[in-house]
């Protein structure tokens, strides 16, 4: 079970009380009426899906209720650190950036049959 921080409640709780809302820190356009529809469509729609850190916003649905930041690995599903929705996004050091190979399945008990 994967444990998540709520910088609110200033606990760790499971997994199943959050909810992911997409990614965080997106600067929403200052005129959005006067925008092209390929701007709202780059803005509203067009995400990137990196591999390694990205910065996510997260509600605490069955908890406090409220919206918070956090920076996530994608490849080990590691919460590096969660903080306060309005807050500015955090320097992650160079070495949580860094991978090693991924251990999958196939590679620990064999092909699949």
């Amino acid at each position: 079970m994967l444990l998540i921080h709520c910088p609110y409640c200033q606990e760790e709780r499971s997994e199943l009380e959050f909810r992911g809302a997409g990614d965080a820190h997106i600067a929403r356009p200052a005129e959005i009426a006067s925008i092209s529809d390929e701007e709202f469509e780059a803005y509203f729609f067009l995400r990137d899906n990196p591999k390694g850190l990205i910065f996510e916003r997260w509600r605490h649905i069955h908890g406090c209720g409220r919206f918070f930041n956090a920076a996530r690995d994608t490849v080990t599903d590691k919460f590096m650190v969660t903080y306060k929705a309005g807050e500015p996004k955090p320097e992650i050091g160079a070495a949580a950036k860094q991978h090693g190979p991924v251990e999958t399945y196939e590679a620990v008990e064999g092909e699949a049959q």
